[in-house]
């Protein structure tokens, strides 16, 4: 399978697939292919299906394999970047929910409950994520831009909520209340901020779809 990936704020991927080759999305994923791509949705058993209603996805996903050459595209649902994922090495990560686009077939995708329940339900993060291993390649979608960072072992880094996207399964996420009354009665950033330690790769994206949607909602409101 080769890629490309075009645009700029609005990206979209396009696979050249070889004959037999498969692409799985989640349902609603794919944007355009050629007519000899096949469609066949799976549940991927009973257990992945259940995971996968518990954290708010699709039960099914959708898997087009080629009959000959034939292309598919990926277009991304909000303005930010597409970024692929090599776990070829044995590289294994976390990402938020809503992160996962597309992958190949030897991808698994899964959930993940964080350790400490707090971390889920104060961190902004979930307390489910999605767990991406296997071998392949996965592609997953950015709110904004992408920057990234290498934690060494013990080194940390603080985030606001809904700004982690990705990070290595080497890293752990915990929260942080933020100190003083009047910080967190008037500082607006909220009571807690989602604390990663390494070592691992870490994601941030620069434009969390609840931010972006708060931003536009204030200008509805002014109109109305």
């Amino acid at each position: 399978m080769n890629y490309e990936i075009f645009g700029n704020n609005f990206p979209a991927l396009i696979c050249e697939l070889e004959d037999g080759e498969t692409m799985i999305t989640e349902g609603g994923g794919m944007s355009w292919m050629t007519p000899n791509i096949k469609m066949e949705t799976v549940g991927g058993g009973l257990g992945k299906m259940l995971g996968r209603a518990f954290s708010g996805e699709a039960l099914f996903q959708n898997r087009y394999t080629a009959n000959g050459k034939g292309s598919i595209a990926f277009a991304s649902s909000l303005p930010g970047e597409i970024m692929p994922l090599d776990l070829s090495s044995g590289r294994q990560y976390i990402c938020q929910k809503s992160a996962f686009l597309a992958s190949t077939a030897g991808v698994d995708l899964s959930i993940t409950f964080q350790k400490k329940l707090g971390s889920g339900l104060f961190g902004g993060e979930g307390f489910i994520m999605q767990k991406i291993s296997g071998n392949g390649i996965a592609f997953i979608e950015i709110d904004g831009s992408a920057i990234h960072y290498n934690l060494q072992p013990g080194e940390q880094i603080i985030i606001d909520t809904g700004h982690l996207v990705m990070m290595d399964s080497t890293c752990h996420m915990d929260v942080q209340m933020i100190k003083g009354v009047k910080n967190m009665v008037f500082g607006g950033e909220g009571l807690f901020n989602t604390v990663v330690t390494g070592p691992g790769e870490v994601i941030i994206q620069t434009m969390p779809i609840m931010k972006l949607a708060g931003s536009i909602g204030r200008y509805i409101a002014v109109g109305k």
